[in-house]
């Protein structure tokens, strides 16, 4: 037996890989024969697990191992149950001995895998699929709001977008785009040409390439909730050509701003005039600007069917904004050709560069590009951003350099300035809270923030002083006149961009301009966090760019600037 033993050991000695092959194969089977005797093996039941009266423990004592137990479904049926009961114990049963077959009764993974499975019937019962159906960026077949991201997008996500804003249909395109709408303008296709996952849940549908997996919402309260963010623009004069500058009127003897927001948003208008006894529907046009408001006194005249409401009269019209998305301007893409010139939008962090090429995407229909790469601009629909920055493809490239080889490097820019007592204050959230987040309060308290400051500062200064000494063609815009102007001072952006200014799309872009990057201003802090000295430096800084300016014969700083 020793001399078969020492054979053996030579044999694998001289073959050590033969020697460890056979180690993994023994402990492999090892394992496999554990697992099988746990989930096989029958635990003795004793006395007391045989009378479920007796020693039963606490109700929510958790389940130490499930056994062969099939994770994907409920039970087949009572027997199953009861079976799992007598293999289990008593501690399945509840206080009035019935099978735990009810969500929450009972613990562990499976009590997880469970709720989820009820979680998701619960959500398909918010919203039921109707079908996969054609789509076009000329003609979207849902025409309300749409966003997109790239990243984390499930179907789940877009239904609750879209409900939350009252809409009764959802449809999810390209794995990534959400679109919203009161109806279907489109046909219907093959099941199988929407065949994409989600980015973020695989194994869910959502579209296609130019296809919609289309969910119609079930909304509980759907009337009470449909047009409760309409926005209130304003009153304003009739228009000359109402016909033409209103394409839809109703006469509505019993008036309401509900019953006109109502019928405007169900004809697929973004706006809703409410004239008296009459509801007119259209569009922002040139005829209808809505950029001269009236004093509101011309419009209180109530509503017939609303006694705290004014419905206006048949020369001043009250004007909502519907939840509808004015799709003028909506379509985006890439320039046909390569440019010949490298245009910079420029400004120093926090000065609204990602609002301002929001702004511009919609307002020229192309892309715009970025020095850098924010994978998070790119998840939320700015598809320029994966571009390098010298493609060609985009209208204009993001930046934030201010070195004389950066700008130089470039044909034109567009330079955004911004106060710098805001701009410092944004790119603090951002640097701390994300696009759209803010900065915790011990951020704001401790020495983060005054380190930010002291480096911070001086570069919003010498930014826009490099700028107008090394660059090439450069047009100032001050984040403030954009905000205040918009329709004039993105219409100069346009114009440098060398793209025909569209006075209707501009108007279009009007009713859209927030975006998805705007902070919601709920968490504005309830102090000041500039010290004096902090102020004393930045005015310092304010003087030497408002001098830099005017010494170019150009518009100096706004006066909200200072003093503080």
């Amino acid at each position: 037996m020793a001399k078969l033993w020492f054979k053996f050991q030579r044999y694998f000695r001289r073959k050590p890989v033969r020697f460890f092959t056979f180690l993994v194969l023994y402990l492999t089977a090892g394992s496999l024969v554990f697992l099988h005797s746990g989930f096989v093996g029958q635990p003795a039941v004793s006395q007391n697990q045989a009378n479920p009266a007796a020693g039963a423990p606490a109700d929510g004592a958790e389940l130490p191992f499930l056994g062969d137990l099939n994770l994907g479904r409920g039970f087949r049926d009572t027997g199953e149950a009861l079976s799992i009961a007598r293999r289990y114990g008593p501690w399945f049963k509840g206080k009035d001995g019935n099978e735990r077959a009810k969500l929450g009764d009972y613990g562990g993974a499976w009590s997880r895998a469970l709720k989820g499975r009820v979680v998701r019937e619960k959500e398909e019962e918010r919203a039921k699929y109707i079908g996969c159906y054609l789509d076009d960026t000329q003609s979207r077949a849902l025409r309300g709001v749409s966003f997109f991201d790239y990243k984390k997008m499930t179907v789940f996500r877009c239904q609750d977008n879209c409900a939350e804003r009252g809409y009764l249909y959802a449809g999810l395109e390209f794995g990534a785009e959400c679109y919203c709408g009161h109806k279907i303008q489109a046909t219907n296709v093959s099941e199988a040409e929407c065949d994409m996952d989600c980015k973020g849940e695989r194994g869910s549908v959502c579209g296609g390439a130019n296809r919609l997996s289309v969910y119609r919402l079930q909304l509980a309260q759907e009337s009470a909730r449909r047009y409760g963010s309409a926005v209130f623009r304003g009153c304003f004069r009739r228009p000359d050509n109402l016909s033409l500058a209103l394409p839809v009127t109703a006469a509505m003897p019993n008036m309401s701003v509900d019953k006109c927001v109502d019928l405007c948003t169900e004809k697929e208008y973004p706006l809703a005039a409410l004239a008296g006894t009459a509801c007119h529907c259209g569009f922002p046009t040139t005829r209808f600007p809505l950029h001269e408001r009236e004093d509101e006194q011309l419009c209180a005249q109530k509503c017939s069917a609303e006694e705290f409401e004014s419905c206006g009269t048949p020369s001043y019209f009250i004007v909502y904004q519907t939840q509808v998305q004015d799709n003028r301007c909506m379509d985006r893409r890439f320039l046909p050709a390569k440019s010949k010139q490298l245009i910079a939008l420029a400004s120093f962090p926090g000065a609204g560069n990602t609002w301002a090429r929001h702004l511009i995407e919609l307002a020229t229909g192309f892309y715009t590009g970025s020095y850098y790469f924010d994978g998070s601009l790119y998840n939320k629909g700015f598809k320029g951003e994966r571009d390098h920055w010298r493609s060609g493809r985009t209208i204009c490239i993001k930046t934030h350099e201010s070195g004389q080889k950066e700008i130089e490097a470039f044909d034109a820019a567009i330079l955004l300035i911004r106060n710098p007592y805001k701009a410092l204050m944004a790119e603090f959230n951002r640097k701390y809270g994300g696009h759209i987040g803010f900065a915790s309060h011990a951020h704001w308290k401790g020495e983060e923030w005054p380190e930010f400051v002291r480096n911070y500062a001086p570069w919003w200064a010498t930014h826009t002083l490099d700028w107008l000494k090394f660059g090439k063609k450069v047009l100032v815009v001050h984040f403030e006149d954009l905000k205040q102007d918009l329709f004039v001072q993105l219409g100069r952006m346009v114009s440098l961009l060398g793209v025909a200014v569209r006075e209707d799309r501009l108007l279009c872009v009007e009713s859209q301009k927030d975006g998805n990057f705007k902070r919601s201003g709920l968490r504005k802090l309830e102090y000041d966090p500039y010290t004096a000295d902090m102020q004393k430096t930045i005015s310092a800084y304010i003087k030497m760019v408002d001098a830099a300016l005017r010494g170019r014969n150009l518009t100096g700083v706004p006066d909200a600037y200072y003093p503080r």
